[in-house]
């Protein structure tokens, strides 16, 4: 599983005109399946996200999480950050997990981030969303779970 965490003064989704999810301080989450991410991987990603300190104290130092109040979470499912480019021009998503299985995966994800407490909102799944936000900072990180494999390695 593949995670990269914006942190955001605001962000929205919006699919065909229409605003699906927007949130206003706090994390934008663009999130990635593979085939053999299992419920551990899921756990400790949720874990992850809403313990991450990359929010700023009143010494502006990054000691906060979501979960000291610092916002809401948007979570937009994003299977291209699976994508090879290593080869030719045009990237190999041989990587992601299939539809049906990223759907799972996503859902049962958003499952445990809701399980926070937290206020979150998704994006619509396997549609085409545009994706407005203001970055904060701008903070951005990349995570993978432990059991994921580096982009590097393997497809």
């Amino acid at each position: 599983m593949r995670v990269v965490a914006q942190r955001v003064k605001r962000a929205a989704v919006w699919v065909g005109g229409e605003s699906v999810a927007a949130v206003g301080p706090g994390l934008l989450l663009y999130a990635a399946f593979r085939s053999d991410d299992d419920a551990a991987a899921l756990a400790w990603m949720a874990d992850k996200v809403v313990s991450l300190r990359i929010f700023p104290d009143d010494a502006g130092k990054l000691n906060r999480s979501a979960l000291d109040g610092d916002g809401e979470i948007l979570v937009v499912s994003q299977f291209t950050l699976y994508g090879d480019a290593r080869k030719g021009r045009r990237p190999s998503f041989d990587g992601a997990a299939p539809a049906e299985t990223a759907r799972r995966l996503f859902e049962e994800f958003v499952d445990r981030l809701r399980a926070s407490g937290l206020t979150i909102r998704v994006g619509r799944f396997q549609e085409h969303m545009e994706v407005e936000s203001v970055n904060d900072g701008p903070v951005t990180i990349l995570l993978d779970s432990p059991t994921a494999r580096s982009p590097l390695t393997s497809p």
